[in-house]
């Protein structure tokens, strides 16, 4: 597999805007079009044997396809043109489309101006990891956006007018329609899968965020960021109190303001851990760029639109970025020609979506136990790879070296959300692709 080394980088930024160092990948990491086509080319019926006997008889509710990288030449199908729901790995449609059309040093800003009345405005642009925790090094996510640093800029810019007392207002407009999405269940924001989708939140709108065994979320996440944002600024030296929703004039004089990582440490971030909340926050970025209303229909026209101008969008249909919903149908094929596309040369700027795949037996949603048991364990450490998991659905969707050295792309989906299923199953079909020696 690629080696990762990260390296410390910092890109310009706009004056007036606070930003602290991320952790991003340096192309080294990349895997180069030298590399997909290195290695022969697998037996192709040799390679659909092994999978085949894997899978089992046709009562088995798995599709399923295996394509050589460089060439996107099929080497294995079995309905893989068949759309299924995708669960989480709707992710690597999200992240390719983000990357794709935003760019991979895209930062989301979120700030405060002056309001009206004696107010001010804490404006939210949709950065999801805005937090006010104090910084840990031992975290393993890029350094987020620091609400705590946005009230010590304000404060001081309100001590430097004069100004010891405000009303802390709050601006979400940057999204329009529902906060959820159709396809979700009614269990999810209980159970902390997700936050209500807002311009403004802070945390994810996690309830108790210094606390990770505790995973519910808010009901209003803006009101709650306000409501924080007040606190923080009584903290450094202005009362404060929380206000109520406005709109932010256009032209109002900023008082601080602080960015989000790059679009690049997000993507890898939200494929490695599977984060909801920022899939959902880097689709409608994708919205934004294009003109859209960044709601989910909008979110999820724009990122098709994306996918068509990319030559890939055939097989996808999404009704959110991160996979919740169970509207979703994207077919084995299509995800295999996605991920395909972000291991070529053709587009550097989708490197980070390969860089973010959990890297089977290691890390992130592939952590140990996954691929340490005798029959998928050939996997480990050649396989980087997206799941997907919902009620009655498992899939996977990534790259394998195989034992020659040729990088395959894949796409596994299992179940139709009636039945149990085996995330162990598609573990072990990755694990067969990377130990055919079939050439």
């Amino acid at each position: 597999m690629v080696k990762l080394t990260p390296e410390r980088h910092l890109s310009p930024q706009p004056p007036g805007v606070a930003v602290r160092d991320v952790v991003r990948a340096p192309a080294s990491t990349s895997i180069a079009a030298a590399d997909l086509a290195s290695g022969r080319l697998p037996n192709a019926s040799v390679l659909g044997g092994r999978l085949s006997t894997l899978i089992g008889g046709p009562e088995t509710k798995i599709n399923a396809v295996v394509i050589d990288a460089a060439t996107r030449r099929p080497l294995f199908e079995r309905h893989a043109d068949t759309p299924a729901t995708p669960a989480s790995t709707t992710k690597l449609v999200t992240s390719v489309a983000a990357l794709a059309s935003v760019g991979p040093e895209h930062r989301i800003t979120t700030q405060v101006v002056r309001g009206t009345g004696g107010g001010i405005v804490l404006v939210g642009g949709g950065d999801p990891t805005l937090t006010a925790l104090p910084t840990r090094p031992d975290t393993d996510h890029p350094p987020y956006a620091s609400l705590l640093d946005l009230a010590r800029q304000t404060a001081s810019a309100l001590k430097a007018a004069g100004v010891r007392r405000v009303r802390v207002d709050y601006d979400a407009s940057a999204y329009q329609g529902p906060r959820t999405a159709a396809g979700w269940k009614p269990n999810y924001m209980p159970d902390g899968e997700v936050a209500p989708v807002t311009a403004l939140t802070v945390d994810e709108g996690r309830a108790a965020p210094a606390d990770p065994s505790k995973k519910t979320r808010v009901s209003d996440p803006p009101a709650v960021a306000a409501a924080e944002f007040a606190r923080l600024l009584s903290r450094n030296g202005v009362g404060a109190k929380a206000g109520r929703k406005t709109f932010a004039q256009k032209g109002a004089v900023r008082l601080g303001a602080v960015q989000s990582p790059p679009m690049s440490a997000l993507v890898e971030h939200l494929l490695t851990h599977s984060d909801n909340d920022v899939a959902e926050a880097v689709a409608r970025q994708v919205a934004l760029k294009l003109g859209r209303p960044a709601s989910f229909a909008d979110a999820a026209q724009a990122v098709e639109q994306v996918l068509a101008k990319l030559g890939v969008e055939a097989g996808v249909l999404v009704n959110d970025g991160s996979g919740l919903s169970t509207r979703n149908r994207i077919s084995p094929v299509a995800l295999a020609r996605i991920v395909s596309l972000a291991a070529g040369e053709d587009h550097p700027e989708l490197r980070s979506v390969i860089t973010g795949l959990p890297i089977a037996g290691f890390s992130g949603t592939l952590s140990p136990p996954r691929y340490t048991v005798p029959s998928s364990r050939a996997g480990a450490g050649m396989v980087r790879a997206k799941t997907g998991t919902l009620a009655g659905v498992s899939t996977l969707a990534g790259l394998a070296y195989d034992a020659d050295g040729r990088l395959l792309a894949f796409g596994f989906m299992a179940g139709d959300g009636k039945g149990p299923v085996d995330p162990g199953k598609l573990d072990q079909l990755a694990a067969a692709v990377a130990a055919c020696g079939c050439g």
